[in-house]
């Protein structure tokens, strides 16, 4: 796999996930298309629920429309923004959730209210002081459009920033559009469920770590569970990606995150993101971050190494400038979420009790991991304990799924 060229682009896009450090933003390149990492069959051709105007310019023809996007949302080449202003859509201000529109925040940059430069249409923060659109931000609009890719984990922000603008939308009276894509982890559900008491904007609802929905069929879940605050319901219209079903591989056209370049680093995010709550490195700041997975405090026997650097997409990484050692998983078979990589780094740790962080917590969701590595227990040991929370999460999700499973 072909990875010298992700060097200078790292600047793109949306933050893989809210594993936040504060800051400054770094000038970017437009995004270009993620490698392939493996021979994953691809899906035949789709149709992106942006794709399909037919559906959905009707509903806000004469609306004040505002729009939740970043770089992913595309119509072909073009960004959605642009190319609704062309067919006439009002447009009235842009929403730009963790990392901005355009793609060009860096690792864990906040957000800052602004002007879109191409468009001049006014962009609003809602990764900040404001995660939840204030009814000030809303009061001119009818209809709030949202088209971001998701990658199917319940830490990954963007279905948060989703609640918040639901949850928005129904406090004020207004329209929310989902324009659905395929989610490339979700053909499985798995992981621990979140615990309430662990409530952040890194795993707001109640939710798997891998939650096996697209952002149209969760959309349907926080409407239809009433886990929007105090029960509200927003009104609601997804217009779900044609052609697409929960078995279908999907290769992601524009990278989602500048820290998720490579279909294969997509695949294993569910599994290496809880890294981030470890002395763990993950790979930020050098060319294949979540692809590889090393720490200061690992043995010598691991022959695999290499050095944090800051660059445009990770201006400050864990362990930067440290010697970490590691395991390579760029030519990895990938088998869905797994523990072995977190079980295995504890294991070998010289510094146990410097391994875990605040953070780990937050991104399991659950307190009892942290506890269960710690006492040794193995992982068929440790997933016996996430029944029967999982199943009763499966069955609730059939209510709400728009594309069949196979």
């Amino acid at each position: 796999m072909t990875v010298s060229f992700l060097s200078g682009l790292l600047s793109l896009a949306l933050l893989a996930t809210d594993c936040s450090r504060t800051t400054p933003p770094a000038t970017a390149t437009p995004p270009t298309p993620p490698t392939q990492a493996s021979a994953i069959p691809v899906a035949p051709a789709l149709q992106v629920g942006a794709a399909q105007f037919g559906r959905y310019l009707p509903q806000l023809k004469g609306k004040h429309v505002g729009l939740v996007v970043n770089q992913t949302s595309r119509v072909g080449q073009a960004y959605l923004v642009d190319t609704l202003l062309s067919q006439g859509v009002g447009v009235k201000t842009i929403f730009a959730p963790e990392h901005g529109f355009r793609g060009e925040a860096a690792d864990g940059a906040t957000i800052k209210d602004g002007k879109d430069a191409r468009s001049g249409l006014p962009v609003r923060s809602l990764y900040g002081a404001t995660k939840k659109p204030t009814p000030e931000m809303l009061q001119d609009l009818d209809v709030l459009v949202f088209d971001i890719q998701d990658v199917g984990t319940r830490f990954y922000t963007f279905i948060s920033t989703l609640h918040y603008v639901m949850e928005a939308a129904a406090e004020q009276g207004k329209e929310v559009v989902v324009l659905d894509r395929p989610n490339p982890n979700g053909w499985y559900v798995d992981g621990p469920m979140l615990d309430p008491a662990l409530k952040s904007f890194v795993g707001l609802d109640p939710l798997p770590i891998v939650h096996g929905l697209t952002v149209g069929e969760l959309a349907q879940m926080l409407n239809g569970e009433k886990w929007l605050a105090g029960g509200v319901q927003c009104k609601l219209t997804v217009v779900p990606v044609a052609g697409y079903t929960h078995a279908t591989r999907y290769e992601l056209p524009v990278r989602p995150s500048p820290n998720l370049p490579t279909a294969q680093s997509v695949a294993l995010y569910p599994s290496l993101c809880l890294f981030e709550g470890t002395d763990v490195s993950v790979g930020r700041g050098t060319s294949t971050p979540f692809e590889i997975l090393g720490s200061p405090k690992q043995p010598a026997s691991r022959s695999f190494t290499f050095v944090p650097t800051p660059n445009a997409g990770s201006t400050d990484p864990p362990q930067k400038g440290q010697t970490c050692r590691g395991v390579n998983l760029r030519d990895a078979k990938v088998e869905n979420f797994t523990l072995r990589y977190l079980l295995d780094f504890y294991q070998q740790s010289t510094a146990k009790d410097q391994f875990f962080n605040k953070n780990f917590e937050r991104l399991a969701g659950t307190k009892e991991l942290r506890q269960q590595i710690i006492a040794g227990k193995s992982e068929v040991e440790i997933r016996k304990s996430w029944e029967p929370g999982l199943s009763q999460y499966k069955q609730l999700r059939k209510k709400y799924l728009l594309y069949p499973e196979s």
